[in-house]
């Protein structure tokens, strides 16, 4: 049996940069959170150093992260118990401080060569499908976790950007760009499709009967951003897999999901497709899908364009038809099961 390995936590953030020869702030064209990156060159090495607080990180705050969400999955060794297809590429975490006020140092390994480079270009199939099945061989080999760290719950995912929890955000000097396209994208949706628009805010009123509905389905751990800006392939096959930021329980299929919505423009194959190899993977790596993955599938579906739905009012119009039909059939099922 091999002994398990303590995760390297530091005394503070600025243990993280001892003995650095070179410091170079950078600013990651993926990056939308308000974090502050530096590369570090350490004994020769060159690592990428990530700072976050609840002061300066709005998708903390919206998400209700008050004490490191992120911190504290490292710290239970978690992190380190993934399967051997995955690489998180973090070295060490430091933490200033406790609650609102502190500050996360997470100390990175340099990965920067394999991760999928920026932009909108289409990714070849092959990774596609690798990035697909390291997801479902994550789930699998956590399936059936539940959360005992006070991770991110599931009504958080839902109202990730409901626009009363967007409001304190719009009021701010200095409001994400991201939070002031939300606010277009949602008025725009509710022009376009005020029926969706009244589905997806019934979901952010009352996100507790699709809570329950999904809480029946089989659960496991999610990384909860399986977003192109956070993935990468080593030569080897394994899949580079970063930002641990939303970290929590749920069913396997939201961060399928989620994957599809955030990685449209850059799909080598339908979204029916990748839903289809999703499902082959799980059975492959021993989670069977069973009569239980369809249902999960269309209450996430539903789910994520309650997340994501302003984002969908700004794009395509067959993008938007695609998610609206999504969300209805999920809102069907969801009233056929009940509350």
């Amino acid at each position: 049996m091999s002994t398990p390995v303590a995760p390297r936590i530091e005394p503070g953030v600025a243990a993280l940069r001892a003995g650095a020869t070179s410091r170079t702030p950078v600013r990651p064209g993926d990056a939308r959170s308000g974090s502050t990156f530096e590369w570090l060159v350490i004994d020769g090495q060159r690592y990428l150093l990530k700072t976050v607080s609840h002061a300066t990180d709005w998708i903390m705050r919206v998400t209700g992260d008050v004490d490191q969400r992120t911190f504290r999955l490292w710290r239970s060794g978690l992190m380190h118990d993934l399967p051997p297809c995955l690489d998180h590429a973090v070295v060490a975490m430091a933490r200033d401080g406790i609650g609102p006020d502190a500050v996360l140092g997470i100390l990175m390994r340099e990965v920067s060569q394999a991760l999928v480079p920026e932009g909108d270009d289409v990714v070849p199939m092959a990774r596609h499908r690798a990035f697909l099945d390291a997801m479902a061989a994550l789930g699998a080999h956590l399936a059936g976790w539940r959360d005992d760290l006070g991770l991110m719950p599931m009504e958080r995912r839902l109202r990730f950007f409901a626009p009363d929890v967007l409001a304190p955000e719009l009021d701010r000097p200095d409001a994400s760009a991201v939070v002031r396209i939300a606010e277009r994208g949602w008025a725009r949706l509710a022009a376009v499709d005020p029926e969706l628009h009244a589905l997806l805010a019934s979901v952010h009123r009352q996100p507790g009967p699709l809570v329950d509905a999904l809480a029946r389905t089989p659960a496991t751990f999610l990384h909860g951003d399986w977003k192109m800006g956070n993935l990468g392939s080593h030569p080897d096959g394994r899949t580079v897999l970063l930002d641990w930021a939303y970290p929590g329980a749920g069913p396997p299929c939201w961060d399928l999901a989620w994957y599809l919505a955030l990685n449209r423009a850059r799909l080598p194959e339908s979204k029916e497709d990748a839903v289809e190899a999703f499902r082959a993977a799980l059975a492959r790596h021993g989670f069977d899908p069973g009569d239980w993955f369809d249902v999960q599938l269309r209450l996430c579906l539903l789910g994520v364009t309650a997340t994501f739905g302003w984002e969908k009012a700004l794009g395509p119009d067959d993008e938007l038809d695609w998610w609206a039909s999504a969300a209805f059939a999920g809102a069907r099922l969801l009233g056929e099961r009940g509350p």
